[in-house]
């Protein structure tokens, strides 16, 4: 998304994607109206996994969400990709045609790491009380909280 055209205030949303070990590894800002799984994409296009000896980049072998992003378009999107989808179908929708009944319990467990890696964002006051009102300022500072999850480890 483009951050001249949105202002970063206090209903500013962070989407943030990390490793199994709550590492963060991107962010995506959008307006606090907007839903969450229309920047799926962005979010995952954030980031390719570095593969050993040499090889190209890839994706990750799955990624967990919550149920604001189950969609079928999300669903498709990953298999697509070669990404397992660990992502619950949404109670209203759970046993429709052709939606998964379950999704990988072991998998979405792993999904605490993200709530547990803001909470270590939200430990940085700047952060928290969004000083930064312009957008591209704001992300800048969530880039520096990352810089510093990572020298802390």
């Amino acid at each position: 998304m483009d951050l001249s055209v949105l202002r970063a205030g206090f209903s500013t949303k962070i989407h943030l994607l990390t490793d199994r070990q709550g590492l963060p590894l991107g962010t995506v800002l959008s307006a606090g109206q907007r839903h969450e799984s229309v920047f799926f994409t962005d979010l995952m296009n954030e980031v390719s996994v570095p593969r050993p000896r040499g090889r190209p980049r890839k994706r990750p072998e799955a990624v967990a969400g919550d149920r604001a992003y189950d969609a079928d378009w999300i669903r498709q999107w990953c298999a697509d990709k070669g990404i397992e989808s660990a992502i619950p179908a949404r109670k209203d929708l759970r046993d429709g045609p052709g939606r998964p009944p379950t999704c990988d319990d072991r998998r979405y467990r792993d999904r605490n790491t993200v709530e547990r890696c803001v909470g270590h964002l939200k430990e940085r006051r700047r952060l928290v009380v969004r000083y930064e009102k312009k957008a591209s300022h704001y992300k800048a500072m969530i880039l520096w909280a990352f810089v510093e999850e990572y020298l802390s480890r």
